[in-house]
């Protein structure tokens, strides 16, 4: 007699025992609850002048970042005053060592409400658009 096993031999035993079908079906369970990898929109992490807060003098310039790098495809950065005037210098840009960051610059903005909108393309394609307010304060 050989001592090769039969492979209908081997697949009839495991079909038919229980603890198998169950340690099969625990697996796939499990391997369904595991997420997938998916690429997600970019989100706003931070900015300086930072959201709703409230200055006593203008920032030189306006900074954003994101949690992941974003493309310099279709990007803009505006700060528009309360009323509905671009104040910005029009000079959005990328830091070169991180992708995540864009920032422009402004002129010395008076007392009032500001208003900064931005608009990249995450990694994963998609257009993400925002805003947040900030304000400056007569000192």
């Amino acid at each position: 007699m050989s001592n090769w096993l039969n492979p209908l031999d081997i697949m009839t035993h495991y079909k038919n025992n229980k603890n198998f079908r169950v340690a099969v079906c625990l697996a796939v369970f499990l391997a369904m609850m595991l997420p997938a990898q998916s690429w997600a929109h970019a989100i706003l992490v931070r900015s300086e002048p930072a959201k709703e807060v409230e200055l006593t003098e203008s920032p030189k310039q306006v900074d954003v970042w994101f949690d992941d790098k974003v493309g310099s495809e279709f990007m803009a950065l505006a700060v528009i005053d309360s009323t509905g005037k671009r104040v910005d210098n029009k000079d959005v840009a990328q830091e070169t060592f991180n992708p995540a960051h864009l920032y422009c610059t402004v002129q010395p903005l008076p007392p009032g409400v500001y208003t900064v909108r931005y608009r990249v393309v995450s990694i994963d394609s998609h257009i993400v658009t925002g805003k947040f307010q900030f304000t400056i304060k007569a000192p």
